[in-house]
């Protein structure tokens, strides 16, 4: 509750925030705003990981603001960075639509304000030095039952970031140690997505939710590919098929918003400042 000590965590924050705007600037050619929330999720590129789900929720902020819906809409800074697999076709197109997400996002003027994106390429230990203290909000969204107990997660939470996730791996454990109330969690459970599966209908998902088929019909338009004809026509149809082991149509809206609920708490600089110690202290747990 000490302020000073608030300024304090504030400050180091901002230093690190600095040198992260600095790497992104240098390998990606990206302007990033300190005064914006730093969303990072830096991981190995998969589908399970859902780095998907991540852009989806990218495109329905960019569709918000071309629409003019700003309203309490919190300017964000989104970097998504790892590597695929040589052979993981559908990885390899996955980072090829954040680029080109990105591409239109950081062109758009009307973006400039409120988004920016980047994709960091040769995502490695020295680049997770500077992204892991300057991170703000740790992407932890993997589709329950999928993730193992990894440290990623942690180390992130060690420097005071905070976890929006599923729950799921090492994120059950993150939870109980600094309760709900400094944790976004969204989404279906292990047990829930297992019983899903056997009614699961992602066309009617995308049908009664407005966001959701706005997304997708912005990719399958070809915005964000005009010259590069139906290049994403594989991910929209993993989206679509009933067989889609991720769940990403599922978890959309819950992931918009909990996204919605980390914009509320970051503007509420005293609350989100003590989110972020809280998040430090409670993480010698896992030291």
């Amino acid at each position: 509750q000490d302020d000073d000590f608030h300024q304090q965590w504030q400050n180091c924050k901002l230093a690190g925030k600095r040198r992260l705007r600095q790497l992104i600037l240098e390998e990606c050619g990206v302007d990033f705003d300190t005064d914006m929330l730093f969303d990072i999720q830096v991981k190995r590129i998969h589908e399970y990981k859902r780095q998907l789900l991540n852009i989806l929720h990218v495109i329905h902020l960019y569709d918000r603001i071309i629409k003019g819906d700003t309203y309490a809409m919190q300017p964000r800074c989104v970097l998504i960075g790892g590597k695929a697999a040589p052979g993981y076709d559908m990885a390899k197109k996955i980072i090829k639509l954040i680029n080109n997400v990105a591409r239109v996002i950081n062109e758009d003027p009307r973006a400039t304000p409120w988004l920016r994106v980047a994709f960091l390429p040769n995502y490695r230990v020295s680049s997770m030095e500077v992204i892991c203290a300057g991170a703000e909000l740790s992407e932890q969204i993997s589709t329950a039952g999928k993730e193992a107990s990894g440290t990623g997660n942690m180390k992130f939470m060690m420097n005071g970031a905070i976890t929006i996730g599923t729950y799921d791996g090492a994120n059950i454990e993150i939870l109980d140690a600094v309760g709900e109330e400094n944790f976004f969690l969204f989404g279906l459970k292990a047990n829930q997505v297992e019983s899903l599966r056997k009614s699961y209908n992602p066309l009617q998902l995308i049908s009664d939710n407005e966001n959701l088929a706005r997304v997708i019909h912005l990719i399958e338009s070809g915005h964000f590919n005009l010259f590069e004809t139906n290049l994403f026509d594989s991910i929209i149809g993993a989206i679509r098929h009933p067989d889609d082991p991720w769940m990403t149509a599922a978890d959309f809206e819950s992931f918009v918003d909990a996204q919605e609920r980390v914009g509320r708490a970051y503007s509420e600089r005293e609350q989100w400042t003590r989110m972020s110690i809280l998040n430090t202290s409670r993480s010698s747990h896992f030291s």
